[in-house]
């Protein structure tokens, strides 16, 4: 079982930005077509509860694009939503979500891809149970209006690159496997 954690960004590290639409503005078909082919890859999802939220919100309005995701099971990680959830195929797991993983994962459930969480794939990152960190930057820095600094609070972590691509717009797709960090590494050769 292969755990994802999948980013969208601006080049500051910025979730989103006050008054820009969905993606900065900047999906192009190229984009929207490998994220629509990579949507069909069989996969759960896990999600909190902000990003239950914000994502089911876009569903019932049938903006941004998310309807292709009514059918992919999700997994929705809050001690403050109640149930029913809304939102197809939408489970509510309460209580610890490290460990509601940790137990999926050693079940073998197949690919796990969180989608937004900020705080939920960082206490998945330092509990040691990401796989692949996937970031796709959008080319715009929104140092004024961005919101949701994404990688505030996480520990060091070096990232190995397993696949890089550019798409129209110059978004920049880097998936890579994830090594956490007790100490900083030291200078390599020619360092000086």
């Amino acid at each position: 079982m292969e755990l994802l954690v999948d980013y969208i960004t601006s080049l500051d590290g910025y979730g989103a930005a006050e008054g820009w639409p969905g993606w900065w503005g900047l999906e192009g078909p190229e984009y929207l077509g490998w994220l629509a082919e990579d949507s069909e890859k069989p996969r759960t999802l896990l999600m909190g509860a902000n990003t239950y939220r914000l994502m089911s919100g876009f569903a019932a309005s049938e903006s941004e694009g998310v309807g292709a995701l009514d059918t992919v099971p999700k997994l929705v990680f809050s001690n403050t939503l109640d149930e029913p959830l809304t939102w197809h195929n939408s489970t509510l797991v309460r209580g610890d979500a490290v460990e509601a993983v940790r137990r999926l994962k050693e079940q073998g459930a197949g690919l796990l891809s969180t989608i937004g969480s900020v705080s939920l794939a960082r206490s998945l990152l330092v509990a040691g149970l990401v796989d692949r960190f996937r970031v796709v930057v959008f080319p715009v820095i929104t140092g004024r209006t961005g919101q949701e600094r994404i990688y505030d609070g996480y520990p060091d972590v070096v990232l190995e690159l397993i696949e890089a691509r550019t798409f129209d717009a110059g978004l920049q797709l880097l998936d890579y496997r994830p090594r956490l960090l007790d100490a900083p590494l030291p200078p390599g050769p020619g360092s000086a």
